[in-house]
């Protein structure tokens, strides 16, 4: 006789049967006491308390974050934007138009002081201002000329006087509060003053005559150069039109650069401080400077002056310091942006720490050391710092573990301290750069 086959659905849908049934008949036995309800339902919310205390306990459990106390060097530094305000870089103006006839250099080429760059043919404009230049460079000589015969002129008058007075047997006879030998002594004397007078005369002249003739050299249809050096960024061709500007108020003719001389001077850069760091700066300081336009190059250089009277803007006060380079470069230019940091001291050998494991209270200054799992305050005496470690002078031994910051189990957020938002302020001037090398015992 055939068995009759039940299909698989029907054997588990039977098993949830028989367990529903047992859940029914348990629940009615729970029922059919009161005490033994009310038992059962004590006896659930002790499992689930046990159960959220279990992941309450798990859930803020501390994980730290750690450093080790190292020995090495700090390096403290004061960084300040600015520009480089001087190069190597000289340039060559003119202050001609017309049209360009020849140019006779090119980039690259060595020139000579009074070497001819170009040569130009004048239109109106340029020939007015070279004629004018150049009657003012005449007048100048002239001036020159006259004030030098008048300095010769006065000189033997003054000599004249000088010896009167000295070899005049009629005088040396007299006593120094007779009328002739006062008379002839202030004859010497005014002699002697017109003459020394005559001399400042002769040397302004001769700063006229300079000044004239460099104008006269600006404005002259031959162009020349004014260094001896490499020259460079010749933008002049030949047939090429340049053209003056000219100030509408006073008339005066502004020069216009037209190639540039390279030469062996070190650039000089330009950076400003505030108030509260340029006390720590002095001349002499090591400083490295870095430019926005130059990429993976560093420079290094001395503070070569520091303005302490400064100026003040908008009721901020601000001092300027000049950095001269150690060496030049091509690639630096006038006005380029840069950064200085300036180096205002440095601590060798030294242990230090991240200053984020420290933290000030009272005055005091406190470690955060990990000891046997757990976090402790330790009272430390710091030394200098850059952006992110502080030197410690005591309280502290190389190898051991400081806390940094912490972070929860369940949260990947974390806490970092900074010693500069604890009420306690930086250590030892604080920089902005930081400079660690040689550092063991990590």
């Amino acid at each position: 006789m055939a068995k009759a086959i039940i299909p698989e659905e029907n054997i588990e849908l039977n098993f949830w049967q028989k367990i529903g049934q047992k859940a029914k008949d348990f629940w009615g036995w729970l029922r059919a006491d009161k005490k033994r309800l009310i038992g059962a339902v004590v006896i659930v919310l002790l499992l689930a308390f046990v159960i959220f205390r279990l992941h309450a306990s798990a859930s803020g459990k501390v994980q730290y974050q750690t450093a080790t106390v190292q020995t090495g060097t700090v390096v403290s530094t004061i960084s300040a934007s600015g520009k480089a305000i001087s190069t190597s870089i000289l340039p060559i103006n003119t202050q001609t138009s017309g049209i360009v006839n020849n140019v006779y250099v090119k980039d690259g080429d060595k020139v000579v002081k009074g070497e001819t760059i170009a040569t130009v043919t004048p239109d109106t404009t340029g020939e007015q201002t070279y004629a004018q230049a150049l009657s003012s460079y005449i007048s100048a000589k002239n001036s020159v000329d006259q004030a030098n015969n008048s300095y010769y002129t006065l000189q033997a008058a003054a000599f004249a006087a000088s010896n009167k007075f000295s070899t005049d047997p009629t005088l040396q006879n007299l006593n120094q509060d007779d009328p002739a030998y006062v008379q002839a002594n202030d004859a010497w004397l005014a002699a002697q003053a017109n003459f020394l007078n005559q001399k400042n005369q002769v040397n302004q002249a001769n700063i006229n005559l300079s000044n004239a003739s460099i104008n006269l050299a600006n404005s002259s249809p031959t162009i020349t150069s004014p260094y001896t050096g490499t020259i460079s960024n010749v933008n002049l061709v030949s047939g090429m039109v340049i053209t003056a500007s000219t100030n509408s108020t006073t008339g005066a003719v502004s020069s216009q650069r037209i190639a540039v001389i390279q030469n062996s001077a070190t650039p000089i850069i330009n950076v400003t401080l505030g108030e509260t760091d340029v006390p720590n700066v002095k001349i002499g300081q090591k400083a490295t400077v870095t430019f926005d336009s130059i990429t993976n190059e560093t420079f290094t250089g001395v503070v070569a002056t520091v303005d302490r009277i400064g100026t003040v803007s908008s009721n901020v006060t601000s001092y300027g310091v000049n950095i001269k380079l150690d060496s030049g470069s091509d690639q630096i230019l006038p006005n380029m942006a840069a950064t200085a940091d300036i180096i205002t001291a440095t601590a060798t050998d030294a242990l230090y720490i991240p200053s984020a494991a420290l933290v000030t209270q009272n005055g005091q200054n406190y470690a955060q050391v990990l000891q046997n799992g757990k976090e402790v305050q330790v009272p430390v005496e710091v030394g200098i710092s850059s952006d992110t470690d502080t030197v410690i002078t005591s309280g502290l031994t190389e190898g051991e573990t400081v806390v940094t910051g912490t972070v929860s189990a369940t949260s990947t957020s974390s806490s970092t301290r900074s010693v500069f938002s604890t009420g306690g302020g930086g250590f030892g001037g604080g920089g902005t750069i930081r400079a660690v090398t040689g550092g063991r015992g990590g």
